[in-house]
């Protein structure tokens, strides 16, 4: 044994040079010491680094973790400005409201905080790397390996576990802690991870479970009026709800089937006397955020990023195939002409388990449209993107407090078919403030397959006209395009592409009205990215008589 420990100490010292200037681990606890229950990921990337498939790609969990959104949950410039505009909007609040919004973003600090007696922060934690006290440390690490591997199964699935109600172990003396995983290890393994990490690796089932992601990714914020009352709760994000209401979890699809795809081939865990694994899930955690990892890289320096320059740049490319590949399609019949006008039937299917887009409501979709003539002009053209990343005919990008519509029907330039999530105020005002929002007025986001809107937990609802729309169902939406034609003859082609973005155009102008350092930063950073802010998820095109 003191020749595993010394080989496993070694390795430690030996990490790649980005690491060991970058490292930073928290402060070890004193014996004894109650509050003190998790540990920093670099500890544990010691280890769990170097593991390559036989044709050499690198499937290590500790790199591909280090260049997702989780291990970036403290860093996300968008977040910090949109907890700063929330403590703006409602001073008296803000100790709750660093409490709640650091529960998922820096959820070791806060578990602690909280175990201690006190409560999150997330500006005293900021900016990353600049405090080296244990709570500062834990908070840079974001969503990091020992707070998601130490939740229990307690009350998952149930609301008593939703808005970052995990449970870990509070009472196991630290050296004797159980670290949780989807293998049997044995004794020896067992021994050796203790002795590095004071963590026992020790088999449990319910971490593959996607009742685990819904601890965080099912929140519900409450809104404030202007005097400081609480005047409602909103279901700021509920993928798990719109999971369990569709098809996926009868076909044994769990979030962890799409966000960490299984490794082709069997892989060890670790390079330290790993045995090779079927199944093993990469910890990339593909989601929708191509263009917050790319501002990341962009603006590492002021962010405190430690994944590698190349790390973040795989992880876009990964996240936009993932997005293009397996996020949506789009069907257009062929179109009709009679008279001067033109008519196609244009279908939007969702592939995802969950509503398209999904998760925080600044995350839109819409279909931008054009007709073209036999020579490949424009004449007709719906959802054009601009290059500072509003969307023309957009009701809400044009205006704060309007929203546009959802169309059954594309008539003109201005009816732009948008998905998307607009939330009101108590004053029924529309807001992109958490913290006023008390109900949806709009939320087609196009559902999963197999989802019922007539029955559905109203938590996971449709709101306004899609849920009246009978071509607006789980699965799909379907429209029909009845333009007029200006003279002269066809053929005449119709392209249909649905984009999205994760940060929209005016959940990001919001920000500009207020004056401090972090909304600041962001909307520069927003105005000078925001020729990228959207991609392509699916295109199709049909030409009459074609």
């Amino acid at each position: 044994m003191p020749f595993l420990l010394l080989l496993i100490l070694g390795l430690t010292s030996l990490a790649d040079d980005q690491d060991s200037e970058n490292a930073r681990q928290a402060p070890h606890p004193v014996d004894g010491a109650a509050t003190a229950l998790f540990e920093t990921a670099d500890r544990c990337m010691a280890c769990h680094n170097g593991v390559s498939t036989a044709a050499g790609e690198d499937v290590s969990i500790g790199f591909d973790w280090r260049a997702s959104m989780m291990a970036n949950a403290a860093r996300d410039p968008y977040w910090q400005a949109a907890v700063r505009r929330e403590t703006l909007d409602h001073p008296w609040a803000a100790e709750a409201i660093e409490d709640k919004c650091s529960t998922c973003h820096m959820p070791m600090a806060r578990y602690e905080a909280h175990l201690a007696g006190g409560s999150g922060r997330v500006f005293a934690n900021l900016p990353v790397g600049a405090g080296a006290d244990r709570a500062s440390v834990l908070a840079a690490d974001g969503v990091s390996c020992s707070a998601c591997h130490q939740i229990r199964p307690d009350d998952l699935g149930t609301a008593r576990s939703f808005t970052g109600g995990f449970r870990v172990d509070e009472v196991t003396p630290w050296g004797e802690r159980a670290i949780l995983g989807p293998f049997e290890t044995d004794p020896g393994r067992q021994a050796l991870m203790q002795s590095a990490t004071g963590f026992v690796p020790t088999r449990a089932d319910h971490v593959g479970a996607s009742e685990l992601c819904a601890t965080c990714h099912t929140l519900y914020t409450h809104a404030y009026d202007d005097a400081g009352n609480e005047v409602g709760e909103l279901p700021e994000q509920v993928p798990y709800l719109e999971w369990r209401a569709s098809d996926f979890p009868a076909e044994g699809r769990s979030c962890q089937s799409c966000h960490m795809p299984v490794v082709g081939e069997p892989v060890p865990v670790t390079r330290v006397l790993g045995q090779p694994r079927d199944s093993v899930n990469r910890h990339v955690f593909r989601g929708g955020n191509f263009f917050m990892l790319g501002m990341l890289n962009r603006y590492r320096a002021e962010l405190g990023v430690t994944a590698l320059p190349q790390e973040l740049d795989a992880a876009v490319r990964r996240t936009l195939d993932h997005l293009a590949t397996a996020a949506a399609r789009v069907r257009v019949d062929p179109p009709t002409v009679d008279g001067d006008r033109l008519r196609a039937r244009i279908r939007v299917e969702n592939l995802a388990g969950h509503k398209l887009p999904t998760a925080y409501p600044s995350r839109r979709s819409w279909l931008h449209v054009t007709v073209r003539d036999a020579a490949g002009r424009i004449v007709f053209e719906s959802g054009a993107v601009r290059a500072d990343g509003s969307i023309a005919g957009n009701d809400g990008d044009a205006d704060a407090t309007r929203f546009e519509p959802h169309h059954r029907v594309i008539r003109s330039a201005d009816d732009v078919q948008v998905y998307e999530a607009v939330m009101v105020d108590w004053r029924d005002r529309v807001t992109t403030g958490l913290s006023y929002g008390v109900r949806y007025v709009k939320d087609n986001r196009v559902p999963p397959r197999g989802f019922d809107k007539r029955s559905v937990d109203p938590d996971a609802g449709v709101y306004g006209d899609a849920a009246e729309d009978p071509d607006f169902q789980g699965g799909s939406d379907a429209l029909l395009l009845d333009v007029e034609l200006p003279g002269g003859g066809g053929p005449w082609r119709v392209e249909a592409t649905l984009r999205y973005q994760p940060i929209g155009y005016r959940w990001a102008r919001n920000l500009a009205d207020y004056e401090s350092f972090e909304t600041g930063r962001f909307v520069g950073w927003y105005d000078a990215m925001a020729g990228g802010s959207s991609t392509a998820l699916a295109r199709d095109e049909a030409t009459t008589g074609g």
